[in-house]
């Protein structure tokens, strides 16, 4: 929670056009991404934006396809806030918070299809490959929503199939096969804060914000929404964070080489 005095400075902060970090309006924090962090997984990531830092793997395994889309790999993209990266976090199930992070990932990954899962079908009906995304907050300043997203495709990027033998994995063989993967996808974060609206906010802005919008984009492409918070935004506004997501995205995704 954040005190009325301390919503009332960052709100006011805003107002100058100076935020209570020292950036614009429209900045976004530094970004640093390193990929093949984790040995044992298929492909791995870890984002630091700012301060806020998350680690993300891919893991692939066989299993059966939806029936309704009996051709069709499967994405799975779950999240964990992990007790270490915010004191308002705390072990257990799954929190609403948690399942909202792993929605707005999955969504601006499935919504853009970028991964082509026709390709990872093995057998019509019956074997295709299954992605799991997993992301893990390791320290939890504002926006992991972006973050995560990053490094889903940082490391879904750079994850290799595993070897198939006889419609079993082989872990032991080297995998030299990528994942079939079409454009880039990122994702830009706004909130509001009294009659502004920022960018790429830190924790203590998110949680003086009246309302969240993230803009998932493709290639110069809006792909998703996800809205969070109480509060809402007029026609004008979401007009202004269309304009400005897509001026992000072309920096984001230099970001990813």
């Amino acid at each position: 929670m954040i005190g009325d005095l301390t919503k009332k400075n960052i709100i006011d902060s805003v107002k100058t056009g100076v935020r209570i970090d020292g950036r614009k309006i429209d900045e976004f924090r530094p970004i640093k991404i390193e990929t093949g962090v984790v040995t044992k997984a298929e492909g791995s990531a870890m984002v630091e934006l700012g301060k806020s830092k998350v680690i993300v793997g891919i893991k692939m395994g066989i299993g059966e396809p939806f029936s309704d889309r009996p051709d069709q790999g499967v994405l799975m993209t779950n999240a964990e806030l992990t007790a270490m990266s915010a004191n308002e976090f705390e072990p257990g199930p799954p929190s609403p918070d948690a399942i909202e992070l792993a929605r707005v990932i999955d969504r601006a990954i499935r919504e853009s299809k970028v991964i082509d899962l026709e390709k990872l079908c093995v057998k019509k009906g019956e074997q295709v490959w299954m992605i799991f995304v997993d992301i893990y907050t390791i320290n939890a300043d504002g926006n992991i929503f972006d973050a995560g997203v990053l490094g889903a495709f940082a490391a879904l990027a750079t994850a290799k199939i595993p070897v198939l033998k006889d419609g079993v994995v082989d872990r032991e063989a080297a995998a030299k096969k990528s994942l079939p993967l079409d454009g880039k996808v990122v994702s830009t974060t706004f909130a509001k804060l009294g009659d502004k609206i920022v960018v790429d906010p830190i924790r203590k802005e998110e949680l003086s914000m009246e309302a969240r919008l993230t803009i998932g984009v493709k290639d110069g492409n809006i792909v998703s929404l996800q809205k969070g918070g109480e509060g809402g935004f007029n026609k004008k506004e979401l007009e202004e964070m269309f304009e400005r997501s897509l001026k992000h995205s072309k920096a984001l995704l230099k970001t990813l080489g």
